[in-house]
């Protein structure tokens, strides 16, 4: 198995935000962090987070339920125009 690794400007390998919905509500999820091993991890404003691969699924953090995004890769996300990527 390989694992993906966001390296050099690991923010120029993930969109700067991902839009979902989440409890019949529209959410805006910003870029919050890449740790050392590629993990991605996305904010909203309230209080709801998750996590992303350059190879993985995203996944919901804290909690039992996920909105539209949950499972989906990035190449996933871009499809369904749910990520957006800075562009300069």
């Amino acid at each position: 198995m390989t694992v993906a690794r966001a390296e050099d400007d690991p923010f120029s390998q993930f969109p700067l935000v991902i839009h979902c919905k989440y409890n019949e509500t529209y959410h805006a999820f910003y870029i919050s962090r890449v740790s050392h091993d590629g993990v991605a991890t996305y904010a909203a404003s309230d209080r709801i987070a998750g996590t992303i691969t350059l190879d993985g699924k995203a996944k919901a953090v804290g909690g039992l339920g996920g909105g539209s995004c949950v499972g989906k890769t990035l190449v996933e996300l871009r499809a369904s125009q749910q990520a957006y990527d800075l562009k300069p």
